[in-house]
């Protein structure tokens, strides 16, 4: 008998429960079997288990945290997340948590399904691009037949309210709509914007004052740190932008958005939204007609997902290849070689820096 995802999903979550249940032991009890008595737990000592979804969200929330809370995140090292979903022993982690981050914005299909089911009433939810004016998929992509790029009038301080619509979070329709990978229609790229990112790193220090308020101003602290950092990689993408030769840029899946609108620049996706999305034969037609039109000496690519469309429309148009990390997650190398998102992104900004000057 063939069983629907929801359905499978729906039996992993009652499994997971009961194995929630019977395997949680507070630290009370712990201390109540092996000495016979209830001592009391020195709660300065203890630390806040926050679950994330993915790596930038790890990234974030490591920083805002630092050493006052263990910080795990669900989708495995090198695993494109959209691809994800949830395991029996990833629910019960989540079911045990302080603190849940996630992206949101339709980033993670299995949200709303999975935090339903949950009995931990206690457990703060923090939806890191929350307030966020949200992107609607392909809003910001490059029209083909448009063969200069738009000239944009960008407040940088602002750029996400000058001509983004408002959206509203429907996260039923999210639901509704996450597992067909399509984001609710909303582009969940946020993160890739340094500027958008300083407000998904403020929305994460929220979460965690609220789980523990008497580490608030640590992780003021911590959070105004990282922010500095953020900040200076937005200013070093401002300058390297200011006088480029060209402002467009082709990559291999629709994740720039947020970074183009940010600094006047205009994507060119190969494909859409989803890294596993395939174009079809007249996207693949445009794009190399685009790229031929302008003299593209680059096309971009990314980790985690197969290189392949982009190496063939380089091939047909004699440009060569290069990454730009949608930073999705790390790979094992990169991990290795202690990268994280400030380095990634830097090395992002040398790649646009070098396709925009060609």
């Amino acid at each position: 008998m063939k069983f629907s995802k929801k359905a499978t999903l729906g039996l992993l979550f009652s499994l997971t429960l009961i194995v929630a249940g019977c395997g949680q032991k507070s630290a009370s009890d712990a201390n109540t079997a092996s000495t016979g008595t209830s001592v009391p737990v020195e709660t300065e000592t203890e630390k806040l288990n926050v679950q994330v979804s993915f790596y930038p969200m790890y990234e974030f929330t490591k920083n805002v945290a630092g050493d006052l809370a263990d910080v795990h995140t669900l989708v495995p090292a090198g695993m494109e997340p959209h691809d994800w979903e949830p395991t029996p022993q990833d629910i019960a982690s989540i079911e045990k948590a302080d603190v849940l981050v996630y992206n949101g914005a339709g980033m993670e299909s299995w949200i709303d399904q999975v935090t339903g089911s949950l009995s931990n009433a206690s457990l703060i939810q923090v939806e890191a691009s929350k307030d966020i004016n949200l992107l609607e998929g392909g809003e910001h992509d490059h029209h083909h037949e448009d063969s200069e790029a738009t000239e944009h009038d960008h407040d940088h301080e602002h750029a996400n309210e000058a001509t983004t619509e408002e959206h509203d979070h429907d996260h039923g329709a999210e639901a509704e709509a996450g597992h067909d990978h399509d984001h609710g229609g909303l582009d969940p790229h946020v993160w890739l914007s340094p500027a958008l990112a300083v407000k998904e790193v403020r929305n994460i220090e929220a979460g965690l004052a609220q789980a523990a308020p008497e580490h608030a101003e640590q992780f003021k602290q911590n959070a105004d740190a990282y922010v500095a950092q953020l900040e200076s990689l937005d200013q070093d993408f401002k300058a390297a932008v200011t006088d480029s030769k060209r402002k467009d840029f082709i990559t291999q899946h629709a994740a720039f958005g947020y970074l183009a609108k940010e600094y006047g620049l205009q994507q060119v996706p190969i494909a859409g939204l989803s890294p596993e999305q395939e174009p079809s034969a007249a996207q693949m037609a445009s794009v190399i007609d685009f790229a031929k039109e302008h003299q593209v000496k680059i096309i971009f690519f990314e980790t985690l997902v197969s290189s392949k469309v982009s190496e063939t429309i380089a091939s047909e148009v004699g440009a060569k290849t290069a990454v730009l990390n949608p930073i999705e997650g790390l790979t094992e190398e990169e991990i290795a070689a202690g990268m994280d998102y400030i380095g990634v992104m830097r090395q992002n900004l040398e790649a646009l820096k070098l396709a925009l000057n060609e």
